[in-house]
C-alpha cells in the first residue's frame, strides 16, 4: 500500500510555476506604472527589472534598478515606505484572493555585468598566453 508523506521530493508543479511567472510579470507592470504617477524624487531614476514571487503567491521579491547606483540604500527607504501604498495597487489591479507581501531588492547584475565589461576592455590585464605554442622550444 502507497503511503501518503511528506511532499518534499516531488517536483513543482508547471502549472503552480507559471502561475508565480505569470503573477509576478503582472505585479512588476503594476509597481512600475505606479512609480510613474508618485511624486517621490528618490524613485524618479528607478526602474523594476523582475518580480520573483513565491510558489505559494505569498511574497513578491521586486528587484530594481537605478542609472547610478549610488543611492540604493536612500531608494530602498523610499519602497520601504510606500510598501502599503504599492501593494494597495497591486491589491486593487490584480485579480488576486490575496495579494503577496513586497519586499523590494536592488539588482546588481547590470551593474556587475557593467563591472566585468570594463574590466575586459581595460589594458590593465595581464597577457593572454599564445595556446598554439607548445612550450617545447621547437619549431615546426
Amino acid at each position: 500500500m502507497a503511503r501518503k508523506g511528506n511532499n518534499r521530493n516531488r517536483r513543482p508543479n508547471p502549472a503552480t510555476v507559471n502561475r508565480a511567472a505569470r503573477v509576478g510579470e503582472l505585479i512588476r507592470r503594476i509597481v512600475a506604472e505606479e512609480l510613474e504617477h508618485l511624486d517621490d524624487e528618490r524613485l524618479s531614476m528607478v526602474s523594476i527589472t523582475d518580480v520573483d514571487v513565491d510558489r505559494e503567491l505569498h511574497k513578491a521579491v521586486v528587484w530594481f534598478t537605478t542609472l547610478d547606483g549610488d543611492d540604493d540604500p536612500e531608494i530602498e527607504e523610499a519602497f520601504e515606505e510606500l510598501r502599503g501604498q504599492l501593494r494597495k495597487a497591486v491589491s486593487s489591479q490584480a485579480r488576486l484572493r490575496a495579494t503577496p507581501i513586497l519586499e523590494f531588492r536592488a539588482d546588481i547584475t547590470l551593474r556587475s555585468a557593467q563591472r566585468i565589461e570594463d574590466l575586459l576592455a581595460s589594458d590593465d590585464r595581464p597577457p593572454v598566453p599564445d595556446l598554439d605554442d607548445s612550450g617545447d622550444g621547437e619549431e615546426a
